[in-house]
């Protein structure tokens, strides 16, 4: 057993920095993602709009762990060798993309009917009117949720440690299995966690009152 050193400090700082860039990661690629994924769902025909579905079914359905397995193990059956790195990467992708999708689509479909009946009385095409018109007020309407979401990933990110990628968690466990000192250790990595997702949370509740006034 000793004590932390500022080498352990260092160590924490470092798995920070990589949960933190897997969050940012995953949340912009899964977002491009799940914008594609709502225009699907809410499209007019009903090819992409089920094949969306199976997209969000199959990713909403199984635990995030399994599928960061399939990512980092499932690949290599296919003669394929990726990193950790990548693997947690593409995996938290896909799982964020599926839940932002739903997200989104339940914002666009929350954009009164109206609105796409001006735009396509004005003569806007299919792109202008969901650029314009309806994208912004379903991402408003949306906020909350989205933000809620991020939290919810930036606590999933610890899951990517299992596959052997050194974030925040993983860097935990190995400071605590050279100390003996896990209370301590993990309590650290605790309050990491808790003063990123806090802030993210008080955000959260405070958009969805406002936008609940608005309406």
């Amino acid at each position: 057993m000793r004590e932390l050193s500022v080498n352990d400090l260092w160590m924490l700082f470092e798995g920070l920095k990589w949960t933190v860039m897997l969050s940012l990661i995953a949340f912009v690629g899964g977002g491009i993602v799940g914008v594609l994924v709502a225009l699907m769902r809410t499209s007019a025909y009903a090819i992409p709009r089920w094949f969306a579905y199976l997209y969000i079914e199959v990713f909403q359905g199984t635990p995030l762990l399994m599928q960061l397995f399939v990512f980092y193990y499932g690949v290599a059956l296919v003669g394929l060798d990726v990193s950790a790195w990548i693997a947690a990467a593409i995996g938290l992708t896909a799982h964020t993309s599926a839940f932002l999708g739903e997200i989104w689509r339940g914002g666009i479909e929350a954009v009164p009917g109206g609105q796409t009946e001006a735009a396509r009385a004005l003569g806007l095409g299919y792109r202008h009117r969901m650029i314009d018109v309806v994208l912004p007020q379903a991402f408003k309407i949306s906020l909350p949720a989205t933000i809620g979401f991020l939290v919810g990933l930036v606590k999933g990110t610890s899951l990517v440690a299992i596959i052997g990628f050194t974030e925040l968690t993983r860097a935990g466990q190995i400071i605590s299995n050279n100390t003996f000192q896990p209370l301590v250790v993990f309590g650290i990595v605790g309050a990491v966690y808790f003063a990123i997702c806090w802030p993210l949370s008080l955000l959260s509740g405070r958009l969805e009152r406002k936008m609940s006034f608005g309406r």
